[in-house]
């Protein structure tokens, strides 16, 4: 793979592909995004996030809110957060404010806990901290590929339960009172359970990824003991170093992530600094296991309600 690869359809528009990581992640230059960009130039950056899974462009302080969703509107249908509320004047921006706990920081890909969860997600920076607030991305494509054998036959055939109802302080080294609270009134306010294959067969590539991150409850069949260690163990893989990329964010930067191929987590080692991240995410497809099978939703219902008993 080269250092540069200058992408032919555009090359007269000065798009430039630069692989940042061996297995996932380039960054975008000579690109400046807006609802009116031209298809030629649109077709090359879905091809590049494609092949890299993640693409960074930074220089995009032109952007606002509604710039932000008149591009995302090139790239599919934006669709909003099923329980978080959007930010005020915006169709689909889901604001992320460290102060008001959000701080992603644990291992997910977004929205797993409903069938056609995000194809992709487009995440610009308004506030970044000084030094610190980084984010990371892994490939599950190549966490895939690279698992022995074995564990690639015994992953294919399995499903997991994904919910929002899980235990978001478990997932986390730091956790405010805020982020707490946020998560049990606004993020489970409504309560959703999915039924999703382990491995995916990816609509576009047709390459196989796993379906893993913080929103998995349990795998179906298994016991809760066997069932946390063959999770950890499968994560433990996705998250490999050779599986990563980390960004380091400067103000105007835009990442555009294939979320279904890709986990990602955000450092929370910013103490009190301010960070604020804006993200507009594309409506995605029902997952298809390697034998055909799509993903299984499960009733939405109200935060009051029992998770165990509804899935007794």
């Amino acid at each position: 793979m080269s250092n540069v690869e200058t992408v032919q359809s555009s090359e007269q528009k000065g798009l430039s592909v630069h692989p940042v990581a061996g297995r996932i992640g380039a960054e975008i230059r000579g690109v400046r995004l807006a609802g009116d960009l031209d298809q030629q130039t649109l077709d090359a950056l879905r091809e590049a996030l494609l092949r890299y899974k993640v693409i960074f462009l930074r220089g995009q302080q032109h952007l606002d809110d509604a710039g932000q969703e008149a591009f995302a509107a090139r790239l599919g249908s934006p669709v909003a957060h099923p329980t978080v509320p959007i930010k005020q004047g915006t169709s689909y921006v889901l604001e992320l404010d460290a102060s008001h706990g959000g701080r992603a920081d644990s291992w997910h890909s977004d929205v797993t806990f409903v069938d056609a969860y995000p194809q992709a997600s487009i995440l610009r920076a308004v506030k970044v901290p000084a030094a610190g607030g980084d984010t990371v991305w892994a490939n599950t494509v190549s966490a895939y590929e690279h698992l022995p054998e074995a564990l690639r036959q015994l992953a294919d055939g399995l499903w997991a339960l994904h919910s929002n109802d899980y235990d978001y302080a478990a997932q986390r080294n730091q956790v405010s009172d805020e982020a707490v609270r946020h998560h049990r009134e606004v993020f489970r306010s409504t309560l959703y359970e999915t039924e999703h294959p382990l491995v995916r067969v990816h609509p576009e590539t047709g390459e196989r990824a796993l379906v893993l991150g913080h929103f998995v409850k349990r795998i179906i069949g298994l016991s809760s003991a066997d069932s946390a260690q063959l999770l950890s163990l499968l994560q433990g893989h996705v998250t490999k170093l050779e599986n990563t990329v980390r960004w380091r964010w400067e103000a105007g930067d835009v990442v555009i992530w294939d979320n279904r191929a890709t986990q990602h987590y955000a450092i929370n080692d910013y103490e009190d600094q301010e960070r604020i991240v804006r993200r507009v995410t594309i409506d995605g497809e029902v997952p298809v296991s390697i034998d055909g099978r799509q993903s299984v939703v499960r009733q939405p219902r109200g935060a009051g309600a029992s998770a165990e008993a509804a899935s007794a």
